[in-house]
Formats: C-alpha cells, sequence, structure tokens
C-alpha cells in the first residue's frame, strides 16, 4: 500500500505521535509520500527528523502517483483544503482525514487512533462515503479559476462592516427573493454544520441531496433559511453601496465588484471520505455538539 500525506502543524499536534506514526509506516513496509510544505513545517520543529527517517516528498499535485489513499493531517479546514487541491484528481482518491484539530466533523480519526487506524486501512476494513460538492461560476470576471468548487459552502458577504448587501436570487431563473443584510450562504449538507448552522440554518444528513440557502444578519426577520434540492441552479446579482463585495468558498476568499453574476450549481464529481466502520454521523454529530450532555447544577 502507498499514501500521500498532506496537513500542516496545529496547536494540538503532537510531535512525538507524528514521528512514531513515521516510524510505523516504515515498520509495515507502507510506502509513503509527504507534500513538501508540510514536511517544510515538520522538519522545522523536528530539524532531525528528515535526515533520521529520510522521508520521501511530493509537489506536483497533478501528477500524484499510484497512492490508495490520501492522509490529512490537521483540522476540517486541512480537509477543505485537502479537497481543493486533490478533489478533482481523476482517479478520485479517498481522503482519510485525521484530527489534529478542535472540532472534527470532517475529521473522524483521532490523532492518538491513528496507528490502530492504519492497521484498518491496511486490511480495507473501511467504509467510504461520497460527499456532493458545490461550483461556482461568475461573469464578467471568473472567480476562483480552475478551483471553482467547495465541499462546505459559498458566501457572499459585504466587504464593509458599515453597509449593507443586496442580493437577488433567483432559483432556476425564477425569482425568490431579494437579501438584505450582512451576506448570503449557499451550503451543501456536508456544509449545513458549519457557518450555515452558526446563521441559524438546518442540519442536513450528508446524504441528502440539498442546498441551503441562510441569510447572514438578514435585515427582515420573516427571512429564514431554505432548503432546495441540488439539482437547481441558484443565481446571485449582488449590489452594495461602497461597489464591492467578498465571495468565500470554503477557504478561499476572492473581491467582485458589485454588478457581478454569480450562479451557483452542484458540480459534476464527488469528493470520497474515508471513515472507519466504528464512525457514524449521527455519533459524530452527538459528540460534536455535546448533545445529550446536562451541565445544570445539582
Amino acid at each position: 500500500m502507498k499514501i500521500a500525506i498532506y496537513g500542516r502543524i496545529t496547536e494540538n499536534t503532537d510531535m512525538r505521535l507524528l514521528l512514531r506514526y513515521f516510524e510505523f509506516l516504515v515498520y509495515a513496509r507502507i510506502e509513503y509520500i509527504v507534500y513538501s510544505p508540510y514536511l517544510n513545517q515538520i522538519a522545522a520543529l523536528e530539524p532531525l527528523l528528515l535526515t533520521h527517517l529520510n522521508i520521501p516528498s511530493f509537489d506536483d499535485t497533478d501528477t500524484l502517483p499510484d497512492v490508495k489513499f490520501i492522509i490529512s493531517f490537521g483540522g476540517d479546514g486541512t480537509v477543505l483544503e485537502c479537497v481543493r487541491i486533490f478533489g478533482n484528481h481523476p482517479r478520485r482518491i479517498p481522503i482519510v482525514g485525521v484530527n489534529f484539530g478542535r472540532l472534527g466533523y470532517l475529521t473522524t480519526i483521532t490523532q492518538h487512533d491513528l496507528i490502530p487506524a492504519m492497521d484498518l486501512l491496511m486490511r480495507d476494513v473501511h467504509k467510504i462515503d461520497e460527499r456532493g460538492l458545490l461550483s461556482v461560476v461568475s461573469e464578467p470576471k471568473e472567480i476562483f479559476k480552475d478551483s471553482n468548487f467547495g465541499l462546505n459552502d459559498v458566501t457572499i458577504h459585504k466587504s464593509n462592516t458599515n453597509e449593507m448587501i443586496t442580493i437577488n436570487v433567483y432559483v432556476n431563473g425564477e425569482f425568490l427573493n431579494t437579501y438584505r443584510g450582512d451576506g448570503l450562504i449557499i451550503a451543501t449538507p456536508t456544509g449545513s454544520t458549519a457557518y450555515s448552522l452558526a446563521c441559524g440554518g438546518p442540519i442536513i444528513f450528508p446524504a441528502s441531496r440539498n442546498f441551503i440557502i441562510t441569510p447572514v444578519a438578514p435585515h427582515s426577520l420573516t427571512v429564514r433559511p431554505v432548503v432546495i434540492p441540488d439539482s437547481a441552479v441558484i443565481s446571485c446579482e449582488v449590489a452594495s453601496r461602497s461597489g464591492k463585495a467578498m465571495v468565500a468558498l470554503d477557504t478561499r476568499t476572492e473581491h467582485i465588484d458589485a454588478g457581478t453574476s454569480i450562479a451557483i450549481r452542484k458540480a459534476d464529481f464527488t469528493v470520497k471520505l474515508v471513515r472507519m466502520p466504528d464512525t457514524k454521523y449521527i455519533g459524530t454529530l452527538r459528540r460534536t455538539l455535546m448533545w445529550g450532555n446536562d451541565y445544570r447544577k445539582t
């Protein structure tokens, strides 16, 4: 088995555990390559690691060698970056999220369970979740170029703190509403537990075929989140007093001019996320949202 490792150092990264992991790969005869920027972060903290283990690295993500999995070390944001870089790879390589961060909706393996999880991966004891993505097209300025897809959400937001943005929204060409406020989120089911949830949006199970349109601090109290099928095309026309707006797609941000038209639709490919057999979405949801915990004083 051969794997590729992508990641970033977080405040919760256990460097001793990371060293033991690389030693385990050598012992288990698992071929591996590490994304160069991540390897440089590791080497800055552990300068003897490179000479001790002679870790191979790679830079060219388009011609990634024949690997079975991409292991993502970090938090949920690192998985989103991993999807941006590798999600459209022709071989659709499954991504394994390992939680070196905080919450862990997408990173279902903890760093302390990493080596046992690798043993399961070697024996093909795992599940594959196919997650839908959204894609963004805009004019006259083309934003996000070839990486115009996202796993979580796209947000159209005001660029200045002292103004209100106006967004006219159409669903399959039919006018839905004029949203006035701080902005608008269009989220996938995977992204329903991210920014959309913080703004009052519903939780949607990942296998659901929907988009969520969630306003951010709407000017009208009657405006509420809307769930629509992901077969629809959502068109947005943006206006603002400053003549500017900001568009965020997962971990990326670009500024646009008012008058820009944006179309959001379901991407024509999915991303494969690996989870262990004993990991269930409901359990992850209950754990991260701390449902069932009683914090009342007795």
